[in-house]
């Protein structure tokens, strides 16, 4: 089925009003399974575990796993513990206390992609890892504030960059957020790093994620083996956050909200 959308001169598709509907229940679920799989993030459960949990989820609630299939991966989620950076593939390997990690899960619900990730913490957190949850969910807000018709995707990344580096921390560049609607990956790369005023203009009816990756030591990440593990080259730690948001006419709308208020895991009763 297509679509009815325009594309700007850079190729990204402005949506009908109509389409916010499709996009807000799709990211509920996605949303809705990461509040699903919260009390599973403990010491001693497997990867695996939380994964299957996941899958038996998204099928449950009459979506599908986009993942499952994508170019050859086989699990519903990208689980990426400490020093993984993103794609850390699900595994039988149990978590220890104190481990951080971002779960990350993109269903298709109707023929809409809700794509959404955030961190957890295993246990006992500690001053360290609960300092970089904190920028870098700080980091995406600042950059969702940042989102209104006229401002540009630079402005984005700035806020992002400013904000993380200012507080000791890197941002990585090797990865970026990505329109979506009907399909996984569209125009625009919405980069975690810029200059303000520059990159495409924001204009009403963008669908897109913005995934700002963050690390304690450098920015610098490797591919391991597998083909699909990045971690940090310096081995330092790493976080992430996800939304996948639609532009109004005056801003922004979060699509996947926890409905739960578990998408900050340091603040219980925070949705956003």
């Amino acid at each position: 089925m297509k679509d009815s959308v325009n594309r700007t001169p850079e190729g990204i598709k402005i949506h009908n009003p109509g389409d916010f509907a499709g996009m807000h229940k799709a990211g509920r679920l996605v949303a809705e399974t990461l509040d699903m799989v919260t009390d599973e993030v403990k010491p001693g459960v497997s990867t695996a575990h939380i994964d299957k949990l996941i899958e038996t989820f998204i099928y449950d609630h009459g979506a599908t796993s986009a993942t499952i299939g994508y170019r050859g991966y086989q699990h519903a989620s990208c689980i990426s513990l400490n020093h993984v950076v993103c794609h850390g593939i699900p595994s039988e390997k149990t978590l220890r206390d104190g481990d951080i990690l971002n779960i990350d899960v993109t269903a298709i619900l109707d023929g809409w992609y809700g794509d959404t990730s955030r961190m957890y913490v295993a246990g006992e957190s500690n001053k360290k890892s609960e300092r970089l949850i904190n920028v870098t969910h700080d980091a995406l807000m600042r950059a969702i504030a940042a989102v209104k018709p006229g401002n540009h995707f630079g402005d984005l990344g700035h806020a992002i960059q400013s904000f993380a580096e200012g507080q000791r921390c890197s941002v990585v560049r090797d990865f970026c957020g990505h329109g979506l609607g009907r399909v996984f990956h569209d125009a625009p790369n919405v980069l975690h790093y810029g200059k303000p005023g520059t990159g495409p203009m924001i204009r009403a009816g963008m669908f897109f994620t913005i995934e700002p990756m963050v690390n304690l030591g450098r920015a610098g990440t490797k591919i391991l083996a597998d083909g699909w593990t990045a971690v940090t080259r310096d081995r330092s730690l790493s976080a992430q956050f996800e939304h996948s948001i639609g532009v109004t006419d005056t801003g922004c709308e979060i699509f996947t909200l926890s409905p739960k208020g578990l998408f900050h895991p340091l603040k219980s009763g925070d949705a956003v």
